[in-house]
């Protein structure tokens, strides 16, 4: 199984893990499971970071990524086509691309958002 985990779930994983749900948690350390990060949110993260919105350096990305053994989902044109067909039920681009990812790869999504849910199709873990 595959899991893609948001920004905001990647950042509190790897920062304040308490802030995640119970069954966000406990679905991640699932040994069985594949974590992934989109690399929509590291450029997500790295355009925060530039605009001094979050102290999140590349290293720190980097040295997370490899501990917590996560694979980098690319975006691909297969997910860019997947877009054209989201209804705006979510205004964030980062976010909208994510949820095409996970509807093009067919992988549930870790992620609070409440916005995320409106996407028919899409699993949503929280």
């Amino acid at each position: 199984m595959r899991l893609l985990l948001d920004t905001v779930t990647f950042i509190w994983f790897i920062g304040s893990p308490h802030r995640l749900s119970s069954v966000a948690a406990k679905s991640i350390e699932f040994k069985s499971v594949a974590v992934e990060i989109s690399s929509i949110s590291i450029s997500e993260i790295a355009l925060k970071h530039a605009k001094g919105k979050l102290n999140l350096p590349k290293e720190n990305i980097l040295i997370a990524i490899d501990r917590l053994a996560l694979r980098v989902l690319p975006y691909t044109a297969a997910h860019a086509y997947q877009f054209f067909d989201l209804p705006v039920h979510h205004v964030d681009p980062f976010d909208r691309m994510i949820i095409a990812q996970a509807l093009a790869e067919e992988i549930p999504v870790v992620t609070s958002d409440s916005q995320f849910r409106h996407y028919r199709n899409l699993e949503v873990i929280w």
